[in-house]
């Protein structure tokens, strides 16, 4: 059994078989896996309509060359507000007993390609964003070859077993057969059937999606593009009239919801400002749920470091890195514990709040074997989380350049390692791009141990140099022509090596690959220029700092809460005057005909 639902009073997460125990949950649950199981095979009367993706088998009705094949079923709870039916279950079918010998790679869109297209939208002139969303879209994909799993009859509510005649079906040991005709969730080829039926359906409409940039959607000659992760489209559009003629394609073969002021999408809330040009990426109370579900309460005191910092020794000519712990591992809870966490927040980090990236790297280097020191870094870091208001991500029109700041930490992680550090966002073809908010941020170790400083920062520069590549044509497919990608870093040895100004005697002592620079400057993709170090936003992704200087970042990373606020109250304002004018309008109407007979 997998997926659980998190009980607001308790906090305790609770599975299926959970909830169908407890008297308050058990209706609830109960219907809404009967809704399911009719969804998924010929429907239940008066509840939901079938889809005809399965069918109840008696054992012997499995083929026998089929039986070690014969996969089990998850079922999974999770309660989705934005949904109509926020109660969801959804049965996964276990796909690491399935043997399928074609290939189940599915492209997808990822979150840099999102945030690319969001960029895009503010910065063309008169475009909108909206989103849709494909209902059943697995289930709606016939399969190759049918395959099969059994379940516990006694997980099935007893309208289901008396609709489908179940207990005559069931095996002596209580188990139910079922045979897959269609796609569902968990079948390892169910992702990539059903990108190429949809392929198939959109490319007969003219839409066609990149060579080079999965989940990127083109169309051969309307203003129109849009990002695919699975069933989710996210649409930039010039003119409705196009957003409707792909909404005309969708509906023709699938049941789809549409959301035209396109709010959320992928888990992010966007709050667009069309006449500023601005919007603004936030994750509501994502921070609050994950710190319910770790059973962590807000700290007494302000926790404004999300990692501890070495502090400087003062005098010292060597400033050392920390030293490994010789501490015992901690038991295996503790290690699961950790890694929720990191994975948890890993996400909104890369989403939205990018202060987290430089802690859950380095926590993330101990996670193989964690000891007590990393629970209390685990610990300081949810302290920081639980501080800290939501995170606001802003991104403002711009010309739609791509520009990145490199720089990095050298000899500052453990066992001579060095740290890379990126900050990558869409400003103008200038000497000093502008900032704007970051589309992606580096904060990785650099694997090899460098020689010396010049060769981390261009160990760094190569880092970012190879995520800045294909970044440069997704830029290309939406539109927007680069130029040689500015690229800050403030080692003034490393641009000169990368620029050719400088001929070193050793370069055989650093790697070849951080050459590659050279190649990629020679071809026109990279202009290297240098400024001082406190002018690199590169540098905040390098190392740990004090609280005082995680604040000052802070404030110049993400927007202040309160500014989001004034801009839901201003649209709400205006949405309550066009109110009201239309009811001025409609009452106008009605009293037209009385006044001409006057």
């Amino acid at each position: 059994m997998a997926g659980s639902v998190l009980d607001g009073t308790t906090g305790d997460l609770l599975e299926y078989r959970h909830l169908i125990r407890r008297p308050e949950y058990q209706e609830i649950w109960g219907n809404a896996f009967g809704k399911e199981i009719g969804r998924l095979a010929q429907g239940l009367p008066g509840v939901v309509e079938g889809t005809d993706t399965i069918n109840f088998i008696d054992k012997n009705s499995v083929p026998n060359n089929r039986h070690k094949d014969c996969t089990y079923a998850k079922i999974v709870a999770s309660y989705r507000p934005e949904k109509a039916d926020p109660n969801r279950i959804r049965i996964t079918v276990g796909g690491d007993k399935i043997n399928y010998p074609g290939d189940c790679g599915t492209p997808t869109a990822d979150l840099l390609t999102v945030k690319l297209l969001l960029n895009s939208v503010i910065s063309t002139k008169d475009a909108k964003f909206m989103t849709l969303d494909i209902a059943n879209f697995y289930l709606c994909t016939p399969l190759k070859r049918r395959e099969y799993l059994k379940m516990k009859l006694t997980d099935f509510p007893d309208s289901v077993i008396a609709h489908y005649n179940l207990q005559e079906k069931a095996t002596p040991e209580g188990y139910v057969y079922v045979e897959i005709k269609k796609g569902m969730y968990g079948l390892p080829q169910a992702g990539i059937l059903a990108q190429e039926l949809l392929e198939k359906r959109l490319n007969e409409n003219g839409y066609k999606q990149s060579k080079y940039t999965p989940g990127l959607w083109t169309h051969t000659w309307r203003p129109i593009c849009f990002t695919l992760v699975v069933d989710d489209f996210g649409v930039k559009y010039v003119g409705k009239e196009h957003a409707e003629h792909l909404v005309q394609v969708i509906e023709k073969h699938y049941e789809c919801t549409k959301d035209w002021e396109g709010k959320r999408y992928l888990g992010l809330t966007f709050d667009w400002d069309y006449d500023q040009r601005e919007v603004h990426l936030s994750m509501p109370d994502y921070v609050a749920t994950a710190l319910r579900r770790f059973q962590h309460e807000r700290p007494k005191r302000t926790q404004a470091q999300p990692h501890a910092h070495t502090p400087p020794n003062y005098g010292a000519k060597v400033q050392y890195a920390e030293q490994e712990s010789d501490e015992q591992e901690v038991s295996k809870e503790k290690k699961v514990f950790i890694q929720q966490v990191l994975g948890t927040f890993l996400y909104y980090a890369r989403a939205v709040d990018s202060t987290m990236l430089v802690a859950l790297s380095a926590i993330a280097s101990e996670q193989a074997t964690p000891t007590e020191k990393t629970l209390q870094k685990i610990k300081q870091f949810l302290d920081y989380a639980a501080s800290q208001e939501d995170a606001i991500l802003t991104y403002h029109a711009s010309n739609m350049v791509l520009a990145v700041h490199s720089d990095a930490s050298y000899l500052s992680e453990k066992k001579a390692r060095s740290r890379a550090g990126g900050h990558f966002f869409l400003s103008a073809d200038q000497e000093d791009p502008p900032n704007n908010g970051a589309v992606l941020n580096i904060a990785q170790i650099i694997r090899a141990v460098m020689t010396s400083a010049a060769e981390a920062e261009i160990g760094a520069m190569f880092i970012n140099a190879r995520e800045a590549v294909p970044t440069r044509k997704t830029l290309e497919e939406m539109g927007h022509p680069q130029p040689k990608t500015p690229m800050q870093t403030d080692n003034t040895a490393a641009q000169a090596v990368v620029t050719n100004n400088v001929q070193p005697k050793r370069t055989k002592a650093m790697d070849m690959r951080f050459h590659w620079l050279r190649d990629r400057a020679a071809q026109k993709q990279f202009r290297f220029f240098w400024r001082r170090g406190p002018s690199n936003r590169g540098d905040y992704y390098t190392k740990h700092f004090a609280g005082s200087h995680h604040r000052n970042i802070r404030s110049e990373i993400l927007t202040p809460g309160r500014r989001l606020e004034d801009l839901r109250r201003r649209q709400q304002r205006a949405r309550n005057v066009y109110e009201i004018a239309q009811a001025i309008v409609e009452t106008a109407r009605s009293c037209l005909p009385a006044t001409r007979v006057c």
